[in-house]
Order: structure tokens, then C-alpha cells, then sequence
């Protein structure tokens, strides 16, 4: 039995969006035409593919199987057409990296411009979220994790570690009573993430502060150092988000210095992608650099 494989690639669309909406944007297709190729598919199979309700398409387990073989099709076809162009040429094509919002906003942006700059056939796409990216559902080509992932196939390398101090402008602090100790905290505005939305331990910072209470909290780090920058309060802040903070200063720092680690996580089966293999060593360099500098200039 023979299959299209234009048919796999609306399987594999709606599979990673679970919607047929969602599909048929990424696809460039009308959902109604994805919904009859799902259907054409199945047809063809003999079995259902997904669980599909008024909220989407879920995978079911049938699914499930058939989504790990086509995926590895699509890494077998995309490292074909990359040896027929060649690897030693610029880099092309999209590719995307998801990140938690930290590194997407301050490290990610100028390390992919640099990227682009020597590959002007590269799209990049930053997907700033969070959270943990789904990689088997293709949510991104690669991710930048702040725990190695300890499930899946994937896998993962280092990229650099970076350092936190707790801080606040010079503004605040002279408006505010002196900090001290630990205990002095407790007189002061605490910014930090919303508590039931850490998408990650390593991201649960105040423990180490003895702080019990976050008078303003947002699951952004982007809206937490806004909150820094107008004066509102202390926070736990990025060594690398301070050359953009004018009158910063840190606090405590002889009894609060964090280090975290990124590293960049890919699919187990791109692994011979040699596209992705030289984006992923061009990022990670890009990281590394960049992160020394802006701390080297906090």
C-alpha cells in the first residue's frame, strides 16, 4: 500500500497543533481541506488517528505510533535535501527555538540578528514562553532549558551558566529603610513570579531570601524588570538584564548570588541534521559570548 506524503505532512501538522485551524494555518490549507485529508488517511489505515472533540485533535494511541514513524520520515527527507544542496554553504530555511522569557529577551534577540546577519537565507523565530517546550510535537526545533530534561527522546548540552542578585534602583533604595540583613526584607516591596505558575525549580528564587510574601508578581521576566526599572520594589534579577536597568544596584550580594545553568535541547532524531547541528553550535557560541559580556559589564 502507497501513501502521500502530503498526507503525512497534514498528519503531522495537526498532530503538533491539535486543531485542524491550527494546521491548516501553519500548512497554508483551508481546515476543511486539512479535516478531509485526515479523513483520507484514516480511510486509507483503517483506523482512527485521533480523539476529536469541539476543544480539537488529540492524538490517540494509534496516533501516537504513527506520529513517531513520520516523524523520523521528516528527518530522514530533511537530511537528503541537505546533502543534495551541500553543507558547506550559508545557512536557510526557518528555524525555531523556543526559550523561557528571560534569555529570549535579553541574550536571544542579538545572538540570532548576529546569526542572520551571516546567513541572510536563515529565518529565525524566537518562541518566548515560560515554559517547557513539547519537542516531539515539533513546538520548536530546539529549546533553552534551564533543567536538563529527564524524559524523552532527546538531548541536551550546556551552553553556559549565569548569575542572579537580588536588586532595586538606586531610586528605591533611598526612598525605602535601609537593607542590612535577610530580616531587613520584610519592610520591603518583593517582586517575583506568580507562585502557582513556576514552570520550573530553578526558577523558584526567593527560598533562598527568606521572603515569604511577592507583593507584585508576573510568570514574565520581562515584566519583573520593568517593575525594577520604574522603582517599584527588590527583585531577584539577571546579571545579563543589568546593563539595561539605569541605576541598579545590587543588594545583599555577599548573602544572595544565585548561579543557573541554560542548556539548549534538541530532538534525538535531528541529531544528523546538519542544518540544525551548525545553528545549534552557532547559538550556543552566540550564548556563551554574550553572556560574558553583559555580566563582564554589570
Amino acid at each position: 500500500m502507497s501513501y502521500d506524503w502530503d498526507d503525512m505532512r497534514v498528519f503531522l501538522a495537526v498532530g503538533r497543533g491539535e486543531s485542524l485551524s491550527k494546521a491548516g494555518k501553519t500548512l497554508k490549507m483551508d481546515p476543511a481541506t486539512v479535516g478531509r485529508r485526515v479523513a483520507r488517511l484514516e480511510e486509507r489505515l483503517g483506523a482512527a488517528l485521533f480523539a476529536k472533540s469541539v476543544q480539537g485533535y488529540v492524538l490517540n494511541s494509534e496516533g501516537e505510533r504513527l506520529l513517531a514513524h513520520a516523524m523520523r520520515a521528516e528527518t530522514a527527507l530533511a537530511q537528503g535535501a541537505e546533502e543534495v544542496h551541500g553543507e558547506a554553504g550559508q545557512l536557510s530555511g526557518v528555524v525555531r527555538i523556543g526559550a523561557p522569557d528571560g534569555s529570549a529577551n535579553y541574550l536571544l534577540p542579538q545572538v540570532c540578528a548576529a546569526i542572520c546577519d551571516e546567513n541572510p537565507g536563515l529565518e529565525v523565530q524566537i518562541v518566548a514562553l515560560p515554559r517547557v517546550f513539547n519537542l516531539s510535537k515539533r513546538e520548536a526545533d530546539m529549546a533553552i532549558t534551564l533543567s536538563r530534561p529527564t524524559a524523552g527522546r532527546l538531548m541536551a548540552q550546556k551552553i553556559a551558566d549565569y548569575k542572579l542578585h537580588l536588586a532595586a534602583t538606586q531610586g528605591y533604595l533611598d526612598a525605602h529603610p535601609k537593607i542590612k540583613t535577610l530580616k531587613d526584607l520584610k519592610g520591603h516591596r518583593v517582586i517575583g513570579y506568580i507562585p502557582d505558575m513556576i514552570f520550573d525549580k530553578e526558577v523558584d528564587y526567593l527560598g533562598q531570601t527568606g521572603v515569604d510574601r511577592v507583593t507584585l508578581a508576573s510568570n514574565s521576566v520581562a515584566v519583573q524588570v520593568n517593575w525594577v526599572r520604574q522603582g517599584a520594589g527588590l527583585a531577584i534579577v539577571h546579571d545579563f538584564c543589568m546593563p539595561t536597568l539605569p541605576d541598579i544596584r545590587r543588594v545583599l550580594e555577599d548573602k544572595i548570588s544565585l548561579t543557573r545553568t541554560f542548556y539548549l535541547v534538541r530532538h534525538l532524531d535531528d541529531r544528523r541534521v546538519e542544518r540544525l547541528n551548525r545553528f545549534a553550535e552557532a547559538v550556543t557560541l552566540g550564548l556563551r559570548r554574550e553572556v560574558a559580556l553583559l555580566e563582564g559589564a554589570t
